[in-house]
């Protein structure tokens, strides 16, 4: 089978379906036609770069893995921090998985409130993965502001706020779903308003 008739991200539970032996799965791999990118998952060599690949992995081995914190602000253009790793969030009891091709740090978030504000990005291959709105973002850096500071939250809403169609009352109802970030949230709107 020519590799280049292949998708583009490979696991070794589907090799069989793709008529790919796992012989020449590893002779793609050790031929530098594969990269592996997660335990049991392979990616075309030089389709995207290193942080997507990392998605692609987190995606693939965590459907519910989410773009959030700092990696979300950035998406969202709400931040001028440069990143050192991704940040992803999965729904507590859920397990990291190890993703050697790009920084990640995982974060776990409360399942009953994993999917307010949750939306997703597309990867390449026909992938996606999760991606906290801007909102959600805002209010969970108010929420975890003893770990990430108030500057970094009291930052990102002002420059939110200074965005077009923007709605502090539609904030302030998501922030309901979440009481440790809504008085803090509430005040940081009040004084900014």
């Amino acid at each position: 089978m020519d590799g280049a008739t292949l998708p583009d991200v490979l696991r070794y539970g589907n090799a069989a379906q793709l008529g790919l032996s796992r012989h020449r799965l590893d002779a793609l791999i050790s031929g530098g036609e594969y990269e592996r990118i997660a335990p049991g998952v392979f990616l075309r060599a030089g389709i995207t770069d290193d942080t997507t690949a990392g998605w692609m992995a987190a995606a693939v081995k965590r459907p519910t893995a989410t773009l959030c914190l700092l990696s979300a602000l950035s998406f969202h253009d709400l931040t001028d921090e440069i990143l050192t790793r991704s940040e992803i969030a999965i729904p507590r009891g859920e397990h990291a998985v190890d993703v050697r091709i790009a920084p990640i740090a995982w974060h776990r978030f409360d399942a009953e409130t994993f999917e307010i504000g949750r939306t997703e990005h597309a990867l390449p291959g026909g992938m996606s993965i999760g991606l906290y709105s801007a909102e959600r973002t805002i209010i969970d850096l108010f929420r975890l502001r003893h770990s990430w500071g108030s500057d970094l939250a009291i930052h990102a809403l002002k420059r939110w706020l200074r965005g077009r169609g923007h709605s502090p009352s539609a904030l302030s109802t998501m922030a309901k779903s979440f009481p440790k970030a809504q008085l803090a949230l509430r005040t940081a709107l009040e004084i900014l308003l």
